[in-house]
């Protein structure tokens, strides 16, 4: 494991914010990192209001989108609100369907297959639009590629309305209206909503038409407030504000559909992490075990005892994706060991019967063994299809694209991406995919990094910083949580290990006579003898807090140490 210190600001910069917002040097610090150097930048960052919000029709075709549906409904046409199958998907299409129905009946929701259809808008959605005398669809969180199936709908006379947060080609499909803040030609102030944020720009421009204020579509924000998160986008700017009070309806009221998923839930307060790991998995699931049609069910059902029912199906299937999972990761380590390959630059691995729902999953798992990007194959149809997934700073979709050779279709990112291949091709393009990457990524790409904010000594950390810090959740992209290193720390004799397996590490740490902490490091099992007789160590990790019996303690979250 690197550690790997941040530079520090210019002082000048940081000294400034220091006597403007009167804080420390480790708050002001912090924040000229993370861009904010003004008072009037901090004052957005630490009180966001719903005023922060950017004028909807500032997104370019925006109004030509809004005039499209009021014409629909004024003619009492059938609106299809489509969208992909997994968290922004069917969240968007919960949002964008759910408002129109509060004032429209004739709408109708369409999620695609992801083992008959795949991803995006599908030739089986529009065919179904089609039989069922639809003439507008709202396609969300895809479609900004699909140019050959808009031309499809427009000779069967549908009009399709874009809602896309992807990058687009070099061409845009032939659609009434794109909402898309990557487009090149679009001006608007913010370009990293999430699908189900594109969703919510058009029914805020929807709601302007009808004379509703940005406070009629509070009930809204959890689900926008769920799709940031499990979409993984940046924690800023407008989704910074859409997160915030997106997590305080789903702590304070939520619809009955995500209260049905948290009840069981120990924790009095759900941060943004607490959504990507308890509520996005479960919605996840429907679309990876059963159907994305579920979920949207689930988040659009206004009576908590069917939504209950609803939740504990999707439950199973969360529990069954688990199963799957675990199972499918012992095979894949074994095969990795198997085959000789736990020294190469790339994993890339094939069986026919592990189910396509997980194998992302699985991608995710093989990177935390073997630090190295990851693709995982199996059988689909007569092809093979996988997911890969990289490492921090290895671009995985350049990688694909000069393997493109072997593989039939492929699509994605930086980090994460998907493809297809004929299975005659499959040993080609492992090998081209190796020396690919063997030939482009750096060697210190390959050893897992902690980025550290800053170096702090124990007798900083009082309780104005832990409260100041509170203030720059919501946490994530572009905002993590931050990390501090401390150096020359001792256990108190305390360290113990935790966990079935003494995987994980408990101590209780200080610095010279400094006020100690208790520490708990999840993984950290095996670093129990660097903190043996007294010996002197440092520390990376997060200041958190922990709850017990009614009386809150600081705890220190290890994330390394070292002798």
């Amino acid at each position: 494991m690197r550690w790997t210190l941040q530079s520090k600001p210019e002082k000048e910069q940081v000294q400034k914010l220091q006597n403007e917002l009167q804080v420390d040097e480790i708050i002001a610090t912090l924040l000229v990192q993370r861009g904010i150097t003004t008072y009037d930048q901090a004052k957005t960052f630490f009180r966001p209001t719903l005023d922060d919000l950017h004028n909807p029709y500032l997104m370019k075709d925006m109004d030509k989108a809004v005039s499209r549906i009021e014409k629909a409904i004024a003619n009492g046409e059938n609106i299809l609100v489509f969208g992909d199958y997994d968290v922004d998907g069917t969240t968007a299409v919960s949002l964008v369907s759910s408002y129109l129905k509060s004032y429209y009946p004739n709408i109708a929701t369409y999620i695609p297959d992801r083992y008959d259809e795949g991803y995006g808008i599908s030739y089986k959605g529009i065919d179904y639009a089609d039989d069922n005398g639809i003439s507008l669809i709202i396609a969300l969180d895809c479609g900004i590629k699909s140019i050959d199936h808009v031309d499809y709908a427009n000779a069967k006379n549908i009009d399709f309305i874009i809602c896309d947060h992807h990058r687009p080609g070099n061409e845009l499909p032939n659609a009434v209206a794109v909402l898309d803040p990557k487009r090149d030609d679009c001006t608007y102030p913010y370009d990293e909503l999430c699908g189900c944020g594109v969703g919510f720009k058009l029914i805020q421009a929807l709601a302007e038409n009808r004379n509703q204020s940005i406070f009629d579509l509070i009930p809204y924000l959890d689900l926008v407030a769920t799709a940031i998160a499990a979409d993984i986008v940046p924690i800023t700017g407008e989704n910074r504000v859409l997160a915030k009070f997106g997590l305080e309806v789903i702590n304070s009221n939520p619809r009955p559909g995500i209260k049905a998923l948290v009840q069981n839930v120990k924790k009095k307060v759900l941060t943004i992490t607490d959504v990507v790991f308890i509520i996005a998995p479960r919605i996840n699931a429907a679309g990876r075990i059963k159907h994305g049609n579920e979920a949207v069910a689930l988040l659009t059902e206004f009576d908590l005892e069917q939504a209950e029912i609803f939740a504990s199906e999707i439950e199973q299937h969360n529990a069954d994706r688990k199963d799957l999972d675990k199972q499918i990761t012992v095979e894949a380590l074994a095969q990795i060991e198997n085959n000789n390959e736990k020294d190469n630059f790339t994993t890339v691995i094939y069986q026919e019967n592990w189910h396509k729902g997980v194998i992302g999953i699985v991608a995710s798992r093989l990177t935390e063994t073997y630090y190295r990007p990851t693709i995982v194959f199996t059988k689909s149809g007569d092809k093979l299809a996988a997911s890969a997934r990289s490492v921090k700073d290895f671009d995985v979709y350049n990688a694909l694209e000069a393997c493109a050779e072997h593989l039939e279709q492929f699509g994605g990112h930086m980090y994460a991406a998907g493809m297809t291949l004929k299975e005659e091709n499959y040993q080609k393009f492992k090998d081209a995919f190796e020396k690919e990457v063997q030939k482009t990524i750096h060697p210190d790409l390959l050893i897992p990094e902690i980025s550290v904010d800053l170096e702090i000594n124990f007798s900083d950390i009082n309780p104005k910083l832990i409260r100041l810090l509170s203030q720059f959740e919501p946490f994530g992209p572009q905002n993590m949580t931050p990390v501090f290193m401390t150096k020359n720390v001792n256990d108190t004799g305390y360290a113990k290990p935790l966990g079935k397996d003494n995987e994980h590490l408990k101590l209780f740490v200080k610095q010279n006579n400094s006020e100690g902490f208790g520490a708990i490091g999840f993984g950290l099992g095996n670093k129990l003898e660097s903190t043996k007789n007294r010996k002197p160590f440092d520390v990376v990790y997060c200041i958190d807090e922990n709850e017990f019996n009614g009386t809150v303690t600081v705890q220190l979250r290890l994330k390394d140490l070292k002798n």
